[in-house]
């Protein structure tokens, strides 16, 4: 097993958010320690704008308001196949309608709020704009590795002992076959 890493300081919050005020959109910081068993990120998003409506099928994840305000869109149970768009994080603007009719609860400072996974869930920045800490259990990363298993169906493959010279060790390739096209010697019966 390899060393444990340090407890530490990883940011200061406040540092982050001073130069993210007006337009700035997107990531202001992520977890980069290499050995780490969660994801978290500090997302500002500016007035006006959204993360569309979307759904996180695997992964409960924990949304924590440090400044502005907003609003969290969500409810419902969705399944990939209902045409939910992934978590892209692409602001849109405000005006853009969701598709479904669904709960709305006001974001503030302090605001700490649980996203459940199969969930659909949307947000949108009020005038100030939001800026907002998400946390959850690391996403495996791809690998190559050996293919899964594939089943056989159809059960054991079927005996052609009736078909194979006793003298030769012919397999004769005809299934009606009587006699071996090699040495003539007569096919067992079967």
């Amino acid at each position: 097993m390899g060393a444990v890493p340090e407890p530490r300081v990883l940011a200061q919050v406040s540092e982050l958010t001073e130069g993210a005020s007006g337009e700035r959109r997107g990531a202001l910081w992520r977890l980069a320690v290499d050995q780490r068993q969660l994801d978290a990120n500090v997302i500002r998003l500016p007035p006006g704008a959204r993360v569309a409506a979307h759904l996180e099928a695997r992964l409960d994840v924990l949304l924590y308001v440090i400044e502005g305000s907003g609003h969290l869109t969500g409810g419902g149970d969705a399944t990939p196949e209902d045409g939910a768009a992934g978590p892209s994080g692409r602001a849109h603007e405000a005006g853009e309608a969701d598709a479904a009719d669904e709960a709305r609860a006001a974001l503030g400072p302090g605001a700490l709020v649980w996203l459940p996974h199969g969930s659909r869930r949307a947000l949108s920045a009020g005038a100030a704009g939001l800026t907002y800490l998400t946390v959850h259990h690391r996403r495996p990363g791809l690998s190559i590795g050996a293919p899964a298993p594939v089943e056989r169906a159809g059960g054991e493959a079927a005996c052609l002992l009736h078909r194979v010279c006793v003298e030769c060790g012919r397999l004769a390739p005809e299934t009606d076959a009587r006699y071996c096209g090699r040495c003539g010697t007569a096919l067992p019966e079967h």
